[in-house]
């Protein structure tokens, strides 16, 4: 395993140099304008309001989760993450991310939820063999385990708030799988078993037009359909009745937004019409560069009874398509 992961580590970070040099360029000229100006203002925001332990002062910056949507929004733009002008900022969030993994009971576990627990690890994930940080592998390997581990424990096959938990919903589940598939991507084998239940979980939640519920098939969301519409199509199942329903039941609700979580359904909807359907993301991607840019402060940040980190990174990051850097941004 570790001479895999060294090898997978040498490789990835060539291909992330070259990236950074300018001899693979994935955006190409098809960045608009409007969204390189969004981007760049946010991250200027989240660079200079980071603490010194790579944390964020406000209502949830503290929390590893928040740190690691921030971490891939500084890294889904493309700049180099080791000698780039955010290279200290990418380092300090992964350093904070390390050391809110507990170490006392040595399980892997990074926060006090499974919600941070994922997002933590998808950071992890996407920043091994790209940034060069010697920690990263064996917490990554620690906290994929963890997820592994905490679903063996679930009879529902999904996850939900703590590793121990007995029960699911479809937004820890959809969260772990992602980390999953963004693990896989960096090279650490995941079992299939763990996906296929994972996803059976998020199907007993999907309701007959498609939509998906919180923990049942009642009460279907725009948001919930789009966590599992993306974690189907990290899965290439796209061909199935059920997935283009759901496409169906996200085509017409091109327009909502969520007043409870409204970045976090930005987040989630860009991915998943994007691996969807790219004219039809083409068409909500007009729309949310629109939406972004009229909320977006002077500062750079963006509103929210969140913390502006976990909503200036949520915003970005749905634009992040737009540069389709990271691999999990990728068909």
């Amino acid at each position: 395993m570790m001479v895999r992961r060294s090898f997978i580590s040498l490789l990835l970070g060539s291909f992330a140099h070259a990236r950074a040099q300018g001899i693979l360029d994935r955006r190409d000229d098809h960045v608009p304008a409007q969204v390189d100006l969004i981007y760049t203002r946010g991250l200027t925001y989240l660079s200079k309001s980071q603490n010194a332990d790579g944390s964020w002062n406000d209502g949830s910056g503290d929390e590893p989760g928040v740190v690691g949507l921030c971490v891939a929004a500084f890294l889904a733009h493309g700049t180099d993450p080791n000698h780039g002008e955010y290279a200290q900022t990418i380092r300090r969030g992964i350093d904070y991310i390390l050391s809110k993994q507990n170490k006392m009971r040595d399980n892997g576990y990074i926060g006090t939820s499974m919600y941070n627990h994922a997002f933590a690890t998808k950071a992890l994930a996407e920043s091994y063999g790209v940034v060069d940080h010697p920690k990263i592998g064996e917490a990554l390997q620690k906290a994929v385990d963890l997820i592994l581990s905490s679903q063996k424990r679930n009879p529902t096959g999904g996850w939900r708030y703590t590793p121990d938990a007995k029960d699911a919903d479809t937004t820890v589940t959809g969260s772990q799988i992602v980390a999953l598939f963004a693990a896989r991507n960096a090279g650490f084998p995941i079992p299939d078993e763990a996906i296929r239940k994972g996803l059976a979980y998020l199907a007993s939640c999907r309701g007959s037009d498609g939509s998906y519920g919180y923990t049942s098939a009642a009460g279907g969301k725009p948001t919930l359909t789009a966590i599992g519409s993306l974690c189907l199509s990290l899965n290439k199942e796209t061909e199935s009745k059920a997935y283009k329903a759901s496409l169906e039941f996200l085509k017409k609700n091109l327009d909502y937004r969520d007043r409870t979580y409204p970045y976090y359904y930005e987040y989630y909807m860009s991915q998943a019409l994007f691996h969807a359907d790219e004219a039809v993301w083409k068409e909500w991607n007009s729309r949310n560069i629109r939406y972004i840019g009229t909320i977006q402060s002077s500062d750079g940040s963006f509103p929210g009874s969140h913390g502006q980190a976990f909503s200036t990174a949520g915003a970005l990051l749905s634009l992040a398509l737009n540069y389709r850097y990271l691999p999990i941004y990728e068909k």
